[in-house]
């Protein structure tokens, strides 16, 4: 008899939306089974700022896709986002006993490269192994076996503030819900879109959100930098509903199906209606000067990116361009506008590696949704986190029981 399919949930908790992916595990992968999707009120900046209404939005989400799946949610992968991200490069060596690299071997040194010191408010999200050095020997993904007197290993830590990871993990707590691991959004979304061949040879993934821009370098099948900027899509509608007077509902969804990043590719004939406030009658606007409006704050968020890749010093290293994703990044034009910011190639990410209902989920949007699916769904599989080191469930394991010990003294 062939063995029920696991449920595996990816919760995106978003500054403009939260939104549940539910898929099976099969043989050949992953099968989307589901998807529910409801407006985030309680986020600023990919920050929880208001528990309640949070939950009510997981709560909506949750339901739709329930509904939609035919099954009932228990845990999910969680992703976390914002601007109190934080990632840098460390490393670690030891000396090998029994002239045999272990598995225990392995975690003294990822030990070693995280005996960093950061802030009390801060903790360990991930730490991410980018390569193994033996006896000078470098370039190595898995030493466990290999023959050698001292280990190497260099990684790159992310940190983030506690108290967010602990409003998230609180927020699915009141909605029912139990947090199988918390998962950085840009490196999810990584999962989704990106090729093998792209993370081999060095590419950047510009995550445009709601409230942030998150930005991953990988080159070397390894991840190098992270950053995160306090700009996004929601700083672009909110240009639109003041530039054309518009409500910001409206103006998010001119933004999406008429916006464009460059206004000479817009002709002069052309016409959108826009809604207008205070109960006045609709109007007829050129789409010129909405692509005015655009132009200067997409080419603001790219031109910021730009400036953190040279920062990072691993542009040169970016050798099979920049991928863009998130809602922002289907607005036209904006790939032709990226390729003059970056003078890279540019194109925009859309999620792969799925079955089952794959049309449904086939939009940069929800990236990150299926990011987390698929993570969630290798470490069922593996039994280890895709690329991360046991450091993670520590500090998940202390929100954990700081989590009880805060309902123990409610209830």
């Amino acid at each position: 008899m062939s063995s029920k399919p696991e449920i595996i949930v990816g919760l995106d908790i978003g500054t403009t939306k939260i939104c549940v992916v539910v898929g099976e595990t099969t043989p050949d992968g992953v099968d989307v089974v589901g998807i529910g999707m409801n407006p985030s009120t309680g986020l600023r900046k990919g920050v929880v700022v208001n528990i309640e209404q949070t939950v009510q939005s997981i709560k909506k989400a949750l339901e739709e896709a329930e509904l939609m799946a035919g099954c009932e949610i228990r845990s999910v992968f969680a992703g976390i986002a914002g601007s109190h991200i934080m990632g840098f490069n460390s490393h670690g060596v030891i000396a090998v006993k029994g002239g045999e690299v272990t598995q225990r071997d392995v975690e003294r040194a990822l030990d070693a490269a995280k005996a960093v010191a950061i802030p009390l408010d801060r903790e360990l999200i991930h730490i991410l192994p980018q390569e193994y050095i033996v006896d000078d020997q470098g370039g190595i993904e898995d030493p466990v076996g290999m023959a050698g007197v001292r280990l190497e290993v260099k990684v790159h830590i992310v940190t983030g503030a506690v108290s967010s990871a602990q409003n998230i993990v609180r927020s699915c707590h009141r909605a029912s819900l139990d947090v199988s691991s918390i998962v950085l959004e840009s490196l999810a979304s990584s999962e989704a879109v990106l090729t093998e061949e792209e993370r081999e040879i060095g590419v950047a993934l510009v995550d445009i959100g709601g409230g942030t821009t998150d930005l991953s370098i990988f080159s070397q099948d390894s991840i190098k930098h992270i950053s995160v900027l306090a700009l996004g899509g929601a700083n672009l509608t909110n240009d639109i509903a003041f530039g054309l007077r518009t409500p910001m509902r409206s103006a998010e969804k001119i933004k999406i199906e008429k916006g464009c990043a460059i206004a000479d590719m817009v002709q002069n004939n052309e016409t959108i209606d826009v809604q207008s406030v205070g109960g006045r009658e609709p109007r007829t606007v050129s789409r010129r000067v909405l692509a005015e409006i655009c132009e200067p704050r997409i080419e603001e968020i790219l031109g910021l990116v730009d400036q953190e890749l040279i920062k990072s010093g691993y542009k040169e290293l970016v050798g099979a361009g920049v991928v863009l994703s998130g809602g922002s990044s289907l607005i036209d034009g904006i790939e032709e506008l990226g390729e003059q910011v970056f003078n890279l190639p540019v194109r925009v990410g859309y999620p792969r590696g799925i079955g089952g209902l794959r049309d449904v989920v086939d939009n940069p949007k929800f990236s990150t949704a299926v990011g987390l699916l698929l993570h969630g769904a290798d470490s069922k599989r593996t039994g280890l986190r895709l690329r991360i080191a046991s450091g993670e469930k520590r500090m998940f394991q202390r929100i954990l029981t700081w989590m009880r010990r805060w309902f123990a003294d409610v209830t």
